[in-house]
């Protein structure tokens, strides 16, 4: 196969590859440190666009376009203070922040339900009861797979209707179709009149925001939640509320704007946290250049190392052949040609490395995706630049070895034993 290929390549390109196979042990050897490095570099890059996109799929899920406060857990005593000044979080603060937070459009807020008990004629489960706003699908990226989702006109009838989690019907409804059949939430019966579609999210949090929750959870109308099930007295009305931005450019300001008007409505009392998931995904992106620039050194270091390697495989080849070299130049050959000769053989060196770098590369990120348990995601004019990179670090490293046989003298090198 080998043979058939070199077949097709000019007849100066072969004897630069015979050449190094003459020497393929201190040839291999000089590869091992262009391998490494190419390989290296790129397994950095699937690795790191494989965080990146995974990360903007988390955040996604988040909303880019979407403000998120939530109230905070505080101990009784703490509560106690804090609620003869504030009344905690609640719907009024939704709808002040749509109407003074520039850009925004629209909200949605939740209140988690405790839920004791859930089952129906074909099943139980272990889901949790959430109450929610019309808007709370649309808002958090949640796709209805079948049925419908919940409407306003739902929250202003009290109507005593559920949307399911894919893992909730699937536990609830083992072997039938949920939607128009009942469920039980502690005490309260539920019309199941929607089912999401199934969201796998790979993770159950990032950067400290809870994920992938919707899955086995039940869902229904926020007012018909606070009239059908008991809450604490001094509960926070709402546990969190998402305020959907039109222009992502303005979340910055629009998040400042936010914590000001909220600050004021509880009265200096912070018994809310101000969640921005696009500032999250930057976090992420700070962190992962991070990784990037200490894989990016330990990389540069093997590649230096392979340089060096065909430096020197190179300057000791000019030893060996000074008599070829000698009677090369002494039958007419020019300097450049002899330039030419150990220029060719130091590209194949670096060609060759970096298509085993390549290989080895790729088998190396899927290793640490195995392993470590990361995502990898390949963009190939990166990872091409990368390793035709490589390749000319390695050819500028034998310039200086082919510049030293061109200037051999060819007498001194024909009587040289």
């Amino acid at each position: 196969m080998i043979q058939r290929v070199l077949r097709y390549l000019p007849q100066i390109w072969r004897e630069a590859i015979d050449e190094l196979w003459r020497r393929r042990l201190r040839t291999l050897l000089t590869l091992l440190g262009m391998i490494f490095g190419v390989g290296a570099i790129v397994a950095m890059q699937a690795v790191g666009e494989g965080s990146k996109r995974e990360a903007l799929r988390l955040v996604e899920s988040l909303g880019l376009h979407n403000l998120i406060v939530e109230a905070k857990q505080q101990d009784e005593d703490v509560l106690k203070e804090t609620r003869a000044r504030s009344l905690g979080l609640n719907v009024a603060d939704a709808r002040a922040a749509l109407a003074v937070v520039p850009g925004a459009e629209r909200f949605a807020a939740e209140k988690p339900v405790k839920t004791h008990s859930v089952f129906s004629d074909f099943g139980s489960g272990n889901a949790q009861a959430s109450g929610v706003s019309a808007d709370w699908f649309a808002l958090s990226s949640l796709q209805v797979a079948r049925g419908r989702a919940l409407t306003a006109q739902d929250d202003a009838e009290l109507a005593p209707v559920a949307v399911l989690g894919h893992q909730a019907a699937t536990d609830l409804f083992p072997k039938t179709d949920p939607i128009g059949d009942h469920v039980k939430v502690n005490h309260v019966w539920l019309e199941v009149v929607g089912v999401l579609a199934d969201r796998d999210l790979g993770k159950d949090s990032f950067e400290g925001v809870p994920l992938g929750l919707e899955s086995n959870r039940v869902y229904l109308p926020l007012a018909s939640a606070r009239a059908r099930f008991k809450f604490q007295q001094q509960e926070d009305e709402v546990d969190r509320f998402l305020l959907r931005l039109r222009d992502p450019e303005q979340l910055a300001a629009g998040a400042s704007v936010l914590a000001a008007m909220l600050d004021q409505r509880h009265a200096g009392m912070r018994d809310y946290t101000l969640v921005v998931p696009q500032q999250l995904f930057r976090q992420h992106q700070q962190t992962q250049r991070i990784f990037q620039v200490v894989m990016g050194a330990i990389a540069g270091v093997s590649l230096l190392v392979g340089g060096i390697g065909i430096m020197n495989i190179m300057l000791a080849n000019v030893l060996e052949r000074r008599r070829e070299i000698g009677l090369l130049r002494a039958l007419g050959a020019r300097r450049r040609d002899v330039v030419a000769q150990f220029l060719r053989e130091a590209t194949v060196i670096c060609v060759v490395g970096a298509l085993l770098g390549l290989l080895f590369g790729t088998a190396l990120a899927y290793m640490i995706a195995t392993f470590a348990g990361w995502q990898v995601a390949w963009a190939p004019l990166p990872i091409l630049l990368s390793a035709a990179f490589c390749a000319l670090v390695g050819l500028a490293f034998g310039v200086y070895p082919a510049r030293q046989a061109a200037q051999l003298d060819p007498i001194t090198s024909l009587r040289q034993e």
